[in-house]
């Protein structure tokens, strides 16, 4: 157990970690969409991406290489980029190409891009991997578009081809196991179906989806899946908002909210899917537009948990980046490679962790190449769009306090905090403008803590750790200072006060005591 503790004049004076709450499965980002291209760059520089999103190896002085991402998310594209200017898709990096072609064989040379990073990330490690589809084959589409642009919010399929999409998810699965030796472990049909700012305009690959027209599909593949010896899990439904999670959002349709009581409530009929072969007891969702007001930042993730926990599902928070509605850090628009966007994000995820209950935490692009604020890592390509050049972020280190010491399996611990009267303070361990606290006990049974200090002032505490193995703290810190991206820190021995500086991140690993 662990003790964290107090607060006296804004300084946190006693902290106790205590019990196990949950497993973490992974940490993640995806390669949608610059991967398609930048996996296709010069080998050195494909090379050093993939260490910084993968290794979990350190240099000689003891620094991380790498934040040691452990699950991939793969694109599996719809065929836009195929189609060109009439995808009606402008930007050609948010087109994707498609295995499948016209005349019903597959190309497995294709998202050769993609596929190399596949390798990259397994070359390091990286033994999970997730395929997320975000339209049908533009070949079977309602429209003949992989955007669902002018039709609507159903789900962008004709009618006579439900089981063809299941066939042809089921042949991509079986397809990169047997051509690349990558194995999905999972695999999301639908990206934000209940999204409805999201299929007003042709930007990208996307289909809205009713609960029904979720569960119908998902019945199929798991029926294929099954006839196959699949063992890709599947997951939904990656909605755009926690909040239809358990309810109606206001802004969108009844038939797509309550999905957790719609998925994996027996009464629910017509959308039951628990008894579907290859469907756990799991949900994804994003997390955007759900971070300002702090209020609900931590109202809407407990009612959330409090539902998935009543229905006996875990969860996933699956994709993030900045939005228009996070003004705190001055919306998406501007790329930040600082703390300012770092420590916001950081905050979201401790939230997520704590009190949404997350198993895994992913972030939406790894790799960003315009002006905003959605990259771990920021990219300029030339003309070609063969080569080019990139830089890395805050964003991406802070992410690696989490990503590089928290590994699959790890457990969560509970987080205590008492003031100098030796009173517990409720809720001590998050103070989303000053210090967020949250532990973790990975398989070697030593100890982890991730400290979040949002504010502008260098703050202290006492760790105590009641486990049975005697330990002392190594602390890695992210901050602004150039080069403090996981840099260790002299080790610390234990009882003695803390100090972690201002607008930093410090994850404190425990390790047997000289």
């Amino acid at each position: 157990m662990w003790g964290f503790g107090g607060q006296k004049h804004g300084t946190l004076q006693k902290i106790i970690l205590i019990g196990v709450d949950s497993t973490i499965d992974n940490f993640s980002a995806s390669d949608g969409w610059s991967m398609q291209f930048i996996g296709l760059w010069p080998k050195e520089k494909q090379e050093k991406i993939a260490d910084w999103l993968f290794s979990t190896e350190n240099d000689a002085l003891g620094k991380p290489k790498g934040i040691g991402l452990s699950l991939w998310r793969f694109n599996i594209g719809a065929g836009s980029a195929e189609q060109g200017d009439s995808s009606q898709i402008g930007n050609v990096w948010t087109r994707s190409e498609c295995f499948l072609q016209k005349d019903g064989t597959y190309d497995w040379n294709k998202q050769k891009g993609q596929r190399n990073f596949m390798q990259l990330a397994k070359q390091r490690g990286v033994n999970q991997f997730l395929g997320f589809i975000l339209s049908a084959p533009v070949y079977w589409t309602q429209n003949g578009l992989a955007t669902n642009t002018g039709r609507g919010a159903t789900f962008n399929i004709k009618n006579d081809r439900y089981d063809d999409f299941a066939r042809f998810t089921a042949d991509v699965i079986q397809g990169l196991e047997k051509h690349d030796g990558i194995k999905l472990n999972y695999i999301c049909p639908f990206n934000e179906p209940d999204g409805h700012w999201n299929w007003v305009g042709p930007k990208q690959e996307g289909t809205a989806a009713t609960n029904k027209e979720i569960a119908k599909t998902v019945r199929l593949l798991g029926t294929e899946f099954e006839s196959r010896k699949i063992e890709t899990k599947i997951l939904v439904s990656e909605s755009f908002d926690y909040n239809c999670m358990y309810r109606v959002h206001p802004l969108v349709k009844p038939d797509r909210g309550f999905q957790i009581q719609s998925f994996f409530t027996p009464d629910s009929t017509s959308t039951y899917i628990g008894n579907v072969p290859n469907v756990p007891r799991l949900m994804a969702a994003h997390s955007y537009w759900t971070n300002t007001p702090l209020a609900d930042l931590r109202k809407i993730r407990k009612e959330m948990s409090n539902e998935l926990k009543n229905n006996k599902v875990r969860f996933w928070q699956t994709e993030l980046c900045i939005m228009g509605n996070d003004q705190e850090i001055g919306g998406g628009g501007g790329k930040d490679l600082t703390m300012k966007t770092a420590l916001y994000i950081a905050r979201v995820i401790h939230h997520d962790l704590v009190y949404a209950n997350t198993s895994a935490w992913q972030w939406w692009r790894s790799v960003a190449t315009g002006d905003y604020k959605d990259g771990l890592i920021y990219a300029t390509a030339d003309k070609s769009l063969l080569n080019g050049t990139f830089t890395d972020s805050k964003l991406l280190w802070t992410l690696g306090n989490y990503s590089r010491f928290i590994r699959p399996g790890a457990t969560r611990l509970g987080v205590s905090s008492f003031n100098s009267k030796q009173k517990l303070v409720s809720e001590g361990d998050t103070d989303p403008y000053s210090l967020m606290i949250s532990a973790y006990n990975n398989k070697n049974n030593f100890p982890i803590f991730v400290v979040i200090n949002y504010s502008d002032k260098e703050r202290t505490f006492e760790l105590i750790w009641k486990g049975n193995t005697p330990v002392e703290w190594i602390p890695y810190c992210t901050n602004n200072e150039k080069g403090m991206n996981l840099q260790p820190l002299e080790k610390l021995k234990y009882g003695i006060e803390i100090k972690i500086p201002a607008r930093s991140v410090i994850t404190y690993v425990g390790v047997k005591k000289n």
